[in-house]
């Protein structure tokens, strides 16, 4: 059976008690006899396994595809010919 929390709304007391889910609510206070109503507390989210964190989404090389861990590195820049190099200095000097 659960549990239920109840706040007096005259004298601000809080109690509890253990209902069946298909009883009544409870409407007066023990203590005055004033007006109560029941206090929801948040249900608490736990969070398992994976995924969760930035670091999770992080892994190393390991987790790549197979297209990506065999992708053909970049081509150096191309290499100046001697002709080129001569036309710049020649081009230097004037």
């Amino acid at each position: 059976m659960p549990v239920y929390e109840y706040e007096c709304d005259s004298c601000q007391v809080r109690f509890e008690r253990k209902q069946r889910f298909h009883d009544e609510p409870v409407d007066t206070c023990p203590r005055c006899q004033g007006h109560v109503r029941r206090v929801i507390h948040p249900a608490p989210i736990i969070f398992k396994g994976s995924g969760f964190f930035v670091t999770d989404n992080r892994k190393g090389t390991e987790d790549k595809p197979e297209q990506e861990k065999e992708k053909v590195p970049d081509k150096p820049p191309p290499k100046e010919k001697e002709g080129d190099k001569k036309e710049g200095d020649k081009k230097a000097q004037k």
